[in-house]
């Protein structure tokens, strides 16, 4: 995957290049931003080791430590965008222990490994899709203008020939002109019966949200498969979204699967990432039985996964020995001590990110690519609308979110969303009728909508 504004890839980004293109989007957190970057520098390096040190190097594990809103998911976000890895994020919460109802958590590296088919299915259609275009292009001129009867010789007589010779040559030239019109797109109102796949399966899917069934379900729809041919149905579209059909059947037959699976399994193995988001959810100890007696089942379950095993998945057999594991978590009421301590031992490193401050609330809402400023003010254009936020306008909407996470729960940046949308619920209603289409938002207009929520502390439990 290349970079959208750099255009570089993964394995020539250096650290210090990887931590400049998370803080486009992440404000802060240097030193959570560091670790993963060397990190992802060191599986660059362990590619270019010699095969008998390759396979003694095993990933540095990661806990990120912090509470909610400061950057942990973002960061993990952001690094799917630039890594050409296979990366999945997951809650550990949603997974229990074998022998309770829910999914079990090899489905991690299944659902990895469908991720890692999908990125190089793509990467393959690419290279054949100018192939499977002109193919489909032909099958398109073939459904508009059907092959003539006179296109085929006759052996019959001289002739019979020359008829065929004659008709062949206008068929030809009508179909050149289709080809034409084509190309120009007049014929975009025209419709064509198409003959599609017929994608309606048998609804063996209520299994799959019974541990440790995923796998008979893919088995039983394989097996099924491969019984009962494919159904067809014909349909009758616009000539443009055949076009699109046509190229998507034609681009299936031109990849070749077998080569996508075994890539896909190498770059899982090699370069797969999973973020385990929540951990801290899964860290108490049990004491007593209870509606979470499963906790430390769930971390006995992930231990073979985080340490190295073999997962059994449709593709095959995938070993996640140097399958990347960043995990994080607010841990306000657990500790990473509380995990059992063979997880601990795979995670060997933690980073501690901090609390959000005033001025980082500033930085948020205008300096990352994404930022909400920028968000807003471009979403209101839309309705010819100008938005002007002045620099105390921006200190008094971050002094208004630092104060509400500490009158009640801190989430951090994410309390940015509601105090925005509170403070332009009135403009965004009424956008479309104003008559002023620039408005200057400062500090007193930003106090004067917020006033009451900030004084009734009760009443911002509930609104913000």
């Amino acid at each position: 995957m290349l970079d959208d504004k750099h255009g570089q890839r993964l394995d020539s980004l250096t650290p210090r290049q990887i931590v400049e293109e998370l803080d486009r989007y992440v404000i802060g957190q240097r030193d959570a931003k560091r670790m993963v970057a060397i990190a992802l520098r060191t599986r660059w390096r362990r590619q270019r080791l010699p095969d008998h040190l390759r396979d003694e190097v095993i990933p540095k594990n990661i806990i990120m430590i912090g509470p909610t809103g400061v950057g942990k998911t973002e960061i993990s976000r952001r690094l799917a965008k630039l890594t050409q890895a296979p990366f999945i994020k997951v809650e550990a919460s949603k997974f229990t222990e074998v022998g309770y109802v829910g999914r079990d958590c090899e489905s991690m590296v299944r659902d990895l490994v469908e991720q890692a088919v999908t990125i190089v299915k793509t990467e393959h259609s690419q290279g054949i899709q100018k192939k499977a275009e002109a193919q489909a292009e032909e099958r398109l001129l073939d459904l508009l203008l059907p092959p003539s009867a006179s296109k085929v010789t006759s052996v019959l007589d001289e002739t019979a020939q020359e008829a065929s010779a004659a008709g062949n040559e206008g068929y030809d030239n009508t179909r050149s002109k289709l080809r034409l019109q084509l190309l120009e797109g007049k014929l975009n109102t025209r419709s064509v019966e198409i003959e599609v796949k017929d994608k309606s399966t048998m609804p063996i899917g209520v299994i799959s949200n019974i541990g440790g069934m995923e796998q008979i379900q893919d088995q039983l729809q394989e097996m099924l498969g491969g019984m009962f041919p494919p159904k067809k149905k014909r349909r009758l579209v616009k000539v443009p979204e055949a076009l699109e059909l046509l190229t998507q059947e034609e681009a299936q037959k031109l990849i070749d699967m077998e080569a996508v699976v075994k890539e896909a399994v190498a770059k899982t193995e090699q370069n797969g990432i999973i973020f385990l988001d929540e951990i801290d959810k899964i860290a108490g100890r049990e004491r007593s039985l209870g509606p979470d007696v499963s906790r430390e089942g769930v971390q006995r379950d992930l231990l073979p996964i985080v340490e190295g095993s073999t997962v059994t998945t449709k593709y095959g057999p995938v070993k996640t020995d140097h399958i990347l594991f960043i995990a994080a978590g607010a841990f306000h009421v657990a500790k990473p001590s509380d995990l059992i301590p063979e997880l601990q031992g795979r995670f060997p490193i933690r980073v501690e990110l901090n609390p959000l401050t005033k001025e980082d609330f500033i930085r948020i809402l205008t300096e990352p690519q994404n930022a909400l400023i920028k968000q807003y003010t471009a979403l209101l254009e839309t309705e010819g609308i100008t938005l002007d936020f002045t620099g105390d306008a921006l200190e008094e909407i971050a002094a208004t979110a630092v104060l509400v996470n500490e009158r009640t729960e801190n989430i951090g940046a994410r309390r940015l969303f509601t105090i925005m949308e509170r403070l332009l619920e009135e403009i965004s209603f009424d956008a479309p009728i104003l008559a002023e289409k620039k408005i200057r938002i400062d500090a007193q207009a930003v106090k004067d909508r917020l006033k009451d929520i900030i004084k009734d502390e009760d009443l911002s439990r509930f609104i913000l």
